[in-house]
């Protein structure tokens, strides 16, 4: 079987359209036609509803589509692993990190590490660790920093480091004579959160459900500098991870009642083959880490 007929298949399943595919793909249309029909010749089954110029898999489109996944992964990395054999010299890593981490905790290392190895391509991928760990087990990228509540049994993880997530407020705010702020004083506040499918939402919506409240939450961002000003400025109350605030942030933390420690690891598909330059990568972030928590 042919790998590249399987490419232009998921690439039109995932866009719904033969002129998207082609634009990004860079294949003329007619090639990428000609070989979705000809996987439904030998296949002899129909893999696309065609309606009014709108398409759709059809439930056989859409049990090839699982399966090709697996193939031109697997196609992918035969071909990475056979080019190292060959001596190639260079390689890419692809790194998804949480938005908080990646603006304060992994700069230096991801820098440390582009010194050490230049002709090693770095991607970094920011998102929400839900959607990290989505691309992470579909192949999009080899490996991702999570938080490890409940790690899915397809993949493998390595401990990093442990963070505590903080009550943090403006200096006027009355629960700054607390020494500590349980979570039923908390959500009586207006709140100031990430967007959800973000750790740090996460954890605040299982607090909510554990003391059966709903958050008032008043204003969603992803933009760590925006919820630090709106605290500042007294319009509500947050939770961040420690390393997040700065001296000069102009606010103060308090811990939870009871402490919300959050257990952030490395993780890697269990069935997946790692580069050499993502091995090279992930050994290097763990020296770093051990390095720092000395």
């Amino acid at each position: 079987m042919e790998i590249k007929p399987l490419r232009y298949f998921l690439k039109v399943a995932d866009t719904l359209s033969f002129t998207r595919a082609s634009e990004q793909l860079f294949v003329a249309q007619p090639a990428i036609s000609m070989a979705i029909k000809k996987l439904e010749r030998d296949f002899d089954v129909t893999l696309f509803h065609r309606r009014d110029r709108k398409i759709s898999l059809t439930d056989e489109g859409r049990v090839l589509y699982e399966h090709a996944k697996k193939l031109v992964q697997q196609a992918d990395q035969t071909q990475l692993a056979m080019e190292e054999l060959s001596g190639l010299k260079t390689g890419e890593v692809r790194v998804g990190i949480p938005s908080m981490l990646g603006s304060y905790y992994f700069p230096p290392i991801l820098m440390a590490f582009r010194h050490r190895y230049p002709n090693l391509t770095l991607q970094v991928i920011e998102g929400g660790t839900w959607k990290l760990q989505q691309m992470l087990e579909n192949g999009e990228i080899d490996l991702s920093v999570i938080v490890a509540e409940t790690p899915n049994e397809s993949l493998e993880t390595r401990a990093l480091l442990k963070e505590q997530m903080l009550v943090t407020l403006n200096h006027d705010h009355p629960f700054v004579e607390h020494q500590s702020i349980s979570p039923e004083l908390f959500f009586q506040e207006e709140l100031v959160m990430f967007k959800e499918g973000y750790f740090h939402r996460r954890v605040i919506d299982r607090l909510a459900s554990q003391q059966g409240i709903k958050p008032n939450i008043g204003f969603e961002t992803n933009l760590i500098p925006l919820i630090k000003s709106i605290v500042k400025q007294g319009f509500g109350i947050t939770t961040l991870l420690g390393m997040v605030i700065e001296e000069n942030d102009g606010l103060v933390t308090r811990p939870f009642s009871d402490e919300v420690w959050l257990d952030i690891n490395i993780a890697w598909r269990k069935d997946g083959y790692l580069s050499k330059a993502n091995r090279t990568f992930l050994q290097f972030l763990i020296s770093e880490t051990e390095q720092k928590s000395h």
